[in-house]
């Protein structure tokens, strides 16, 4: 690894915790991404991490506020934009139809989209508003 990889991987490691203390699945190559569409059934989350503001602010915050909601996904997981690129690209396509976005987060059943949010539904967003849109979904389709 050379040190500008170790830099980002050190800093970025509490961006990591804040998902995975919360009961996030991290998703780190291709082949965990693949393995978990494929093989993972009922609704899960999926939240595409990253280390904009946007995401420190209100992506990872409502997520993790999402999740006391009485109905929830089945499995929630990570993926992180510009630390596991291959990872995070593998997950892309797996949301086809959606533009690439950092941060997001999808809710899929079996593998499929059924409520996509982009970076633009949560960058200029309150957190109690990304939380309702999740929980919205979470209502209507866990």
């Amino acid at each position: 690894m050379n040190p500008y990889e170790a830099y980002m991987k050190e800093i970025s490691q509490p961006m990591r915790d804040e998902l995975t203390n919360a009961g996030f699945t991290e998703l780190t190559t291709p082949e965990e991404v693949d393995t978990f569409i494929s093989e993972t059934k009922g609704t899960s989350l999926v939240v595409i991490n990253s280390v904009c503001g946007c995401a420190a602010g209100l992506a990872r915050p409502s997520a993790r506020e999402s999740l006391k909601n009485e109905k929830r996904p089945d499995n929630i997981v990570t993926v992180f934009a510009g630390q596991d690129r291959e990872a995070t690209s593998r997950m892309r396509d797996h949301l086809e139809g959606y533009e690439p976005s950092s941060p997001s987060m999808a809710l899929l059943k079996d593998g499929q989209v059924l409520h996509f949010i982009p970076r633009e539904e949560i960058e200029d967003y309150e957190v109690e508003e990304i939380v309702a849109n999740l929980t919205n979904a979470y209502n209507q389709y866990c």
